[in-house]
């Protein structure tokens, strides 16, 4: 994953967000139902997406930074 390894974690992060975004219109589907634990189940398993697309994105970032930052 060395050379490539910058794409992998955006690849990562953009699954990341998918996932999150479809247990969010989940827990909405659920709310608006009235089904508040189920709702928030959801909700906590989308949180969970973005704390994991965070971190790619951020590992992505530096991978950048150490294949194209400054090196005095």
């Amino acid at each position: 994953m060395a050379r490539h390894e910058g794409a992998e974690h955006h690849k990562q992060a953009a699954q990341h967000h998918e996932q999150a975004a479809r247990h969010h219109l989940e827990a909405a589907k659920h709310h608006e139902a009235g089904a508040h634990e189920k709702a928030g189940h959801h909700a906590h398993i989308a949180h969970g997406h973005h704390l994991h697309a965070t971190h790619h994105a951020d590992e992505a970032a530096k991978h950048h930074a150490a294949q194209h930052g400054d090196k005095k």
